[in-house]
């Protein structure tokens, strides 16, 4: 692959979710304490409008350079509703500090060859990202389809309403369909499956259009694609995805 990608294993989908680099700076342990879903209301969503502030949030986009999508994708998210983000180095950092809730060890540990971090690291399972935004004070959940919190018919409506109420949100997808490559990560019947993680700023249902701040390419930033395929790519992951509490 051109770029690097996160392979993520999610839940949903029978996988674990994974991403990460590393240096040195903060410590800490916090944990973040479990949370039901943020809760949205119920109106119905407007058909043309443009939910999220997608112009506000491109100034914090980061590149990745390793295995660490989700780790930038927190950094983003942090610097949104902060206005001080982590540079690659310190969030990886902390996340080498902080315990895992989902394995034994930190939440992330270097890939054994950095030069070749997509077949050597273990990235970062999404059910610990919570637990990181948690060190820098910011309370999130992880919530999909798997949950029973919402379902594919509705995600993209909850979706909609998460960033109407100024909710940061994480998403887990199929990176590949993203960037127009050939898939790399399938099931057994050929179904594109979540393997990188960014951050979903806005939805233009005018122009039928989602906005991400996607660490894993150099268009990256305030990137867009067709709602259709954003909704392919995202169901890889079972709808998966990490909404703060916090709002701007």
């Amino acid at each position: 692959m051109s770029t690097i990608v996160q392979r993520v294993g999610l839940a949903a989908i029978g996988a674990a979710l994974a991403l990460g680099l590393a240096t040195d700076l903060a410590s800490g342990t916090a944990q973040a304490a479990p949370a039901p879903a943020p809760q949205v209301r119920s109106e119905a969503i407007d058909p043309g409008h443009m939910y999220g502030d997608p112009a506000a949030s491109a100034p914090f986009w980061q590149r990745q350079s390793l295995d660490d999508c989700a780790l930038m994708a927190a950094a983003d998210v942090i610097g949104e509703l902060t206005g001080r983000e982590p540079t690659e180095r310190e969030i990886i950092a902390v996340a080498q500090r902080l315990p895992s809730r989902s394995h034994a060890g930190p939440i992330y540990t270097l890939p054994t060859d950095l030069n070749d971090p997509d077949h050597t690291g273990h990235g970062t399972n999404p059910a610990d990202i919570p637990d990181l935004l948690a060190h820098y004070g910011i309370t999130a959940v992880m919530t999909g389809a798997e949950d029973g919190d919402i379902t594919e018919a509705t995600a993209m409506e909850e979706l909609e309403r998460y960033l109407a109420r100024g909710h940061k949100v994480i998403a887990g997808v199929n990176a590949e369909l993203i960037w127009g490559e050939p898939v790399e990560v399938k099931d057994r019947d050929g179904t594109p499956l979540a393997d990188h993680a960014l951050v979903v700023t806005g939805v233009d249902t005018a122009s039928g259009k989602v906005h991400l701040n996607d660490s894993g390419t150099e268009g990256g930033r305030d990137e867009t694609v067709p709602i259709g395929l954003f909704v392919k790519a995202w169901a890889g992951g079972g709808n998966q995805m990490i909404v703060t509490e916090n709002v701007s």
